[in-house]
């Protein structure tokens, strides 16, 4: 099964619309079939566009729980490159959520899983936004990534491939800097969620994305998962789509 729907956008701000707009129908479904909402929000650089759009969507936020993706091991919420800093600063500070559930690796890392594990299985998640990383890579399940484990949360190895992508997108100021670990939400809590909003920009991702819908389904190159899930929208821009013919 591939993508049900694949679009190709000529900018990055036209893909961060089409793919805002998408997933705030879907938001806007949840809450007039239920009364809420529940969604996954992801960072990187490739969510700016994305994220900027969302937050500008006609949607009741107040009834909206939110759930963050991943996160380093050992990076303060006050570090440049910390994900809680960017989604406080890109998305909760800017829309009245009921809830926003951050993972807290600073903490204990076991203890924020099973923390956050016993918590994102009380509210079945609407939408998934989610990128895919450089080495195809979805949240921080780096390949070989583990498609079996039940946990909705895990500790991960990040390896180098992950780690000179957040390098190279100014995170941090040299290699060593960038943690070997993380807390990264599952491969089967993702693919649990009703829809899944798949956003990837730029021509470092083009290699990525040929992987993700030419290769067969493999922990190898994590994204691929993503053919087997019913209602997966993978926006791209030209040059993310530069490989595909």
């Amino acid at each position: 099964m591939e993508f049900m729907n694949i679009s190709v956008s000529k900018s990055k701000p036209a893909l961060g619309l089409l793919a805002a707009q998408k997933g705030a129908s879907f938001i806007r479904k949840a809450l007039l079939e239920r009364g809420n909402a529940n969604i996954i929000v992801a960072t990187g650089a490739s969510q700016f566009e994305m994220l900027s759009e969302l937050v500008r969507q006609e949607i009741d936020w107040t009834k909206v729980t939110a759930f963050h993706l991943d996160e380093y091991i050992g990076i303060p919420d006050t570090h440049p490159a910390s994900f809680r800093k960017y989604l406080k600063e890109r998305f909760a500070s800017l829309v009245p959520l009921k809830e926003f559930n951050y993972v807290n690796a600073d903490t204990d890392p076991y203890g924020e899983c099973t923390r956050l594990g016993q918590k994102i299985r009380e509210f079945p998640i609407d939408v998934a936004f989610i990128g895919i990383g450089e080495n195809g890579h979805i949240a921080f399940n780096d390949p070989p990534a583990d498609f079996d484990t039940e946990e909705p949360y895990l500790v991960v190895n990040l390896d180098e491939a992950c780690r000179r992508q957040q390098l190279g997108e100014g995170w941090f100021p040299t290699l060593e800097d960038v943690p070997e670990q993380a807390i990264s939400m599952s491969v089967k809590q993702i693919m649990k969620s009703a829809t899944i909003i798949c956003t990837v920009p730029d021509e470092r991702k083009a290699e990525a994305v040929f992987h993700t819908l030419n290769d067969p389904v493999s922990p190898m190159c994590p994204a691929t998962i993503l053919r087997e899930h019913p209602e997966a929208y993978l926006f791209l821009d030209e040059a993310a789509a530069s490989k595909l013919k």
